[in-house]
């Protein structure tokens, strides 16, 4: 059964074409600068040369056209007709608190992800676009929906709740719901079975470290906390989002600096973290380089996201009476040696250590702990497009 994965952004489309009867991608690919001039698709299948396609993209609907059309192209394509697909799974930022799952698609979750698109107006909208473009161009095919949120829903209230009014939460939602949920649950499962351990009887601490990063504390494998809330600004700090700052600040800026909502939003979401605070670059391998040239900036933006990173591992440890492993993942979680290092640095005392040479690695699936370490560290590479395929395969054959 070939499962197709969709992943659509405001004006990108990442897609990855997967056999699940040995769960290898047969073709992945992505769609960038829809409706805007030079719109490109690149599909890379292996054994093949890179497909590149420059032609104008004005909306979804005809990017995910152009990528089908790709898929059964006698010369560049991996399958002979769209029949061959039997499900498109569909990464959904945000489910709320209705959806703890993923779920076959229908005209209620549709309407129950519009709902969400008012706290999350960058990601929702767009995943509902490509959603209704696959439910055009393929009518009798199953869609499914994967959230982004879904694995957080088994934090308790007293987790998820913020000490605001009570009214707040019942009649807006205003609460902690996380994100980054599907990588959180696949790397989490992959280190237990690298440890040969049940998950159920485990304490980890996940590090989804990207451009946006978020924490998550899971135990009995249940994400009992995570970093970011309401929205994916709160928690640690970002490459140009600002994560926890005390709540005073946007309101002293709109009444001292006269700022509107929007710009503020702006601030908080596009111009801080350590590209605000380093004025080089939102890259953490940008970051990176002028960290080790001595560049002050650079150090100080180091200095303060490691940190803010090591101290949610600290409350994490806390909250969860102890870990027995810490996973990095994601694209510098993955390929960010220094920062590894310096994150877990002087955390010994909680039975942290790491193997330095070991901890050399980029990209690769690899323990880093040393021998004597009593909590396992990990770099694990993320795949949230097979749990996403995953899913969608239990649910079209449980259909």
């Amino acid at each position: 059964m070939k499962i197709l994965v969709i992943n659509c952004g405001s004006s990108s489309l990442k897609y990855q074409l997967f056999d699940m009867e040995t769960e290898n991608v047969i073709a992945k690919g992505i769609v960038e600068r829809i409706g805007i001039e030079g719109s490109m698709l690149v599909q890379k299948v292996e054994g093949k040369d890179k497909f590149i396609l420059n032609k104008p993209m004005e909306n979804h609907k005809i990017a995910i056209s152009f990528v089908l059309d790709t898929l059964i192209d006698k010369e560049n394509g991996v399958i002979k007709s769209m029949d061959e697909i039997a499900a498109v799974g569909h990464r959904v930022v945000h489910g709320g608190e209705k959806y703890s799952e993923s779920i076959l698609i229908d005209k209620k979750v549709k309407d129950s992800i519009n709902e969400c698109s008012k706290i999350a107006p960058l990601h929702n909208p767009p995943n509902i676009v490509g959603i209704e473009a696959c439910e055009e161009l393929m009518p009798s095919t199953p869609m499914v929906a994967v959230f982004d949120t879904a694995f957080h829903q088994t934090m308790k209230k007293d987790v998820f709740l913020y000490a605001l009014p009570y009214e707040l939460y019942e009649k807006h939602g205003i609460r902690k719901y996380g994100f980054h949920g599907t990588s959180h649950k696949y790397v989490s499962e992959e280190a237990a079975k690298y440890m040969g351990r049940n998950i159920s009887d485990l304490r980890i601490i996940t590090c989804h470290l990207g451009n946006g990063a978020s924490l998550c504390a899971i135990k009995n494998g249940e994400s009992i906390d995570t970093t970011m809330g309401f929205t994916p600004l709160e928690g640690v700090v970002m490459g140009t989002r600002s994560g926890s700052i005390d709540p005073a600040i946007p309101l002293y800026l709109m009444s001292e600096l006269k700022l509107t909502i929007d710009e503020v939003g702006n601030i908080l979401n596009k111009k801080s973290g350590v590209l605000g605070i380093s004025q080089i670059s939102s890259d953490f391998r940008d970051i990176e380089t002028a960290y080790k040239n001595g560049d002050e900036r650079a150090i100080l933006a180091f200095n303060i996201y490691h940190n803010s990173i090591k101290k949610q591992i600290g409350a994490f440890i806390a909250e969860l009476g102890g870990v027995d492993a810490i996973v990095f993942t994601a694209g510098v979680g993955e390929n960010g040696p220094i920062t590894r290092e310096l994150i877990l640095k002087d955390l010994e005392f909680f039975g942290i250590k790491i193997d330095k040479k070991k901890n050399e690695v980029r990209g690769e699936f690899k323990e880093i702990s040393t021998d004597d370490s009593n909590v396992k560290v990990f770099v694990i590479p993320t795949n949230e497009e097979l749990v996403i395929a995953r899913d969608t395969l239990d649910l079209v054959k449980n259909k």
